[in-house]
């Protein structure tokens, strides 16, 4: 129990880093006035696929990363990603069979891919009310108010939010799928366990 405890801490610690990394070294495209780092959620990401405890971790701890290296608004949409990382590790703690079909790991999985929209949508619902508690505060840059609402805030961190939620939920879910069979992933573990406990009952 010990040893776990230290790995999850230890697991936690360096997704943590890459969360804050990656942001600072991928990179962005921008799209006025927002812009979106490819793979900056991959990390809280890959810690759902080891539970809600560890991803609930690397949100707090890039949060904290942000509130003294950036600014509020980016810090508070961090902050807002408790929301679909605590929801979605827990669902996965329950169904891990989502991350696998017919037993094998593939991106063409459907039932992944609904669930990574769902998530996606959730996601980007949190953020955009972030931003727009800043924008009704107008405490947005010019460029923000010059171009309206519906496009800054709708459409831009709402419709683009989601994109980028399901693109980096690909990424991480890729990531994972390459490394599973190596290295110890619980979710996928279990998918593993269930598949195999699944094929003994239909044989």
């Amino acid at each position: 129990m010990k040893n776990n405890s230290v790995r999850n801490l230890t697991i936690s610690a360096l997704l943590i880093g890459l969360g804050i990394l990656i942001p600072m070294v991928m990179p962005k495209i921008v799209i006025g006035p927002a812009s979106f780092t490819l793979a900056s959620h991959v990390p809280v990401f890959i810690a759902m696929f080891f539970s809600p405890l560890v991803a609930l971790a690397v949100v707090l701890g890039t949060t904290f990363g942000f509130f003294i290296s950036t600014t509020p608004i980016i810090a508070l949409r961090a902050f807002s990603h408790l929301i679909f990382a605590w929801i979605g590790a827990s669902y996965l703690q329950k169904h891990p069979e989502l991350v696998l079909k017919d037993g094998k790991f593939t991106l063409a999985n459907g039932r992944f891919q609904v669930f990574n929209l769902v998530i996606g949508v959730i996601h980007a619902a949190a953020e955009m009310i972030v931003v727009s508690a800043f924008y009704f505060m107008g405490n947005m840059p010019d460029t923000f108010y010059s171009q309206g609402y519906l496009y800054t805030v709708f459409i831009l961190m709402g419709i683009g939010g989601l994109i980028h939620s399901l693109v980096d939920f690909n990424i991480a879910y890729f990531v994972a799928g390459a490394l599973y069979k190596q290295f110890n992933l619980p979710i996928f573990e279990k998918a593993v366990k269930q598949e195999k406990e699944l094929h003994k009952v239909t044989v």
